[in-house]
Formats: C-alpha cells, structure tokens, sequence
C-alpha cells in the first residue's frame, strides 16, 4: 500500500510537471521573453512590429522564450500553448507560435515555429524548417543573437504570410543561392579564359586583374547581395515602428500539427 501510495504521488508529481505551460498574460502580449533574452529595446521593437503586422493582416505571431521546456517536445509545447493561449483570430485560425529555448551549458538550445490551421498552406513545414530555422534562425542563435534571429526568422515569416512571395519562391531562390558557385566557376571560365582565347591574346600575358571591376560587377548581380541573409529580391524592412495600441487580442487557437523545429 505504501509502494503504491508513493508511485501515486510521483505520477501525479510528474503530471503537474509536465503541466506548467505558462497562462496567457493579461493584458495579451505578442512577445513574451520568460527567459529573458531580449534587452529592452528589442523587446519593445519587435513587440510593435507584430502588433503592427497583427493590425495590417489579421495574422498574430507570437513569441515565447522559455528556460525550461517542463518534459515537453518542443512541438507539443507550441501547440498546446497556441490552443491555450487562443492565438490568432476566431474563425481564421491563423495564428503562428515561435517557441525559443536558449542553449544553457550542455542543454541544447530548440526553436519551434508552430502554425494554426489557416496558415498551414502558406508556411509549408519543408520551408519552416529547411529555410526559415536553418537558414535566418539558428545562426544566429549559434552566436547568441536571440534577437537577430528572431528578427531575421519574423521577417521572412511576415513577407510569405503577407503575399509578397510564396514560400516557394523563397525556397527557390534560395536553393539558386546555395547552388551558385557552378554558376561563377563558368563565368570565370568564360571571362578569364576563353573570351581572352577567342580575341587572340594568345601573344600577349593575360593580366585577369584588368578585369577585375567587371567580374566583381558579375559576382553582384549574381548573388552577392542578401536578403537578411538569404537573397536580395524582396524586403519588408525592419526596425521599430511607432506606436504600440495593441493587436486585438486572441481568439483564434486552432492549431493541427503544423510546423517545424531546429536545435543548435
């Protein structure tokens, strides 16, 4: 009896645990740094640029860094705080959790985006993970730059969800850019040796430092730029943006399974 007593007491010790998903704090806040990695004035900057987005698109992105995960799977723990928390809109659904656990010593740090049902379509998980976490997050996250990250991950988030790309298209271009080093071996190829070949230098050294203007000319258009770290095409810019007042408040919490995460 006493056996079974103290297994009581340590499954429902570990149920309470497991439970502790934090309340929605009142007044409703789009970031919410519980482990406090963000200064001051990131806070507020990216507080008003998602309650900004929030009042432009409907769409309410909300930010939760934790210190402890309470025996969760990072996934399960953005979902059920979604669906707890009501995030996003009533009959959209269209509410996305960016869940952040910093690396503390030898605990790995977790990033989760977790999207609600309406925004499933637009945020594939292939994109979420591949693209946004590995490419705009966790570098730097690796640096311990949790508000860059963050920001670079939001950004991209906010242009796909606003339409100004698809998901795809930055996934293409993305690839493009990972894939061009092929690209610039032949337009070396080309403008150092066979264009020299063709207008009969052959009499004369090839100095390839003459044309160096040019080939840093080709390497720009080829790429050289960046969007926030992934490509040049499109740009939502960044900053603080005035105001405050705000996002509405949730009601939304449908949330599917949606969603992708990282560890670094």
């Amino acid at each position: 009896m006493k056996k079974l007593f103290i297994l009581l007491i340590a499954l429902f010790g570990f149920t309470v645990l497991k439970a502790e998903i934090p309340n929605r704090p009142e007044p409703p806040r789009l970031v919410n740094d519980f482990a406090g990695v963000l200064q001051q004035t990131e806070y507020g900057r990216l507080e008003s640029k998602l309650e900004q987005f929030a009042r432009e698109t409907s769409t309410q992105i909300v930010v939760v860094t934790v210190k402890d995960l309470e025996g969760y799977d990072p996934g399960d723990y953005a979902f059920r705080l979604g669906e707890k928390w009501g995030v996003g809109q009533k009959g959209k659904d269209n509410g996305l959790v960016v869940l952040l656990k910093p690396k503390s010593g030898n605990d790995p740090g977790q990033i989760f985006i977790a999207t609600g049902y309406g925004l499933e379509g637009i945020l594939p998980d292939a994109v979420v993970n591949g693209a946004i976490i590995d490419t705009e997050m966790i570098p730097h996250f690796k640096e311990n730059n949790y508000f860059k990250g963050l920001e670079s991950g939001i950004n991209v988030i906010m242009d796909i969800t606003r339409g100004e790309y698809t998901a795809e298209y930055y996934r293409e271009n993305y690839a493009q850019r990972s894939g061009g080093f092929p690209v610039l071996l032949i337009l070396f190829i080309l403008f150092f040796v066979v264009i020299p070949i063709l207008r009969g230098r052959s009499r004369r050294h090839y100095s390839p430092g003459k044309n160096l203007p040019l080939w840093i000319a080709l390497g720009l258009l080829s790429g050289g730029g960046s969007h926030r770290g992934s490509f040049n095409n499109f740009s939502s810019g960044s900053g603080g943006f005035g105001g405050g007042g705000g996002f509405g408040g949730f009601g939304g919490g449908g949330f599917g399974g949606g969603g992708a995460g990282g560890s670094w």
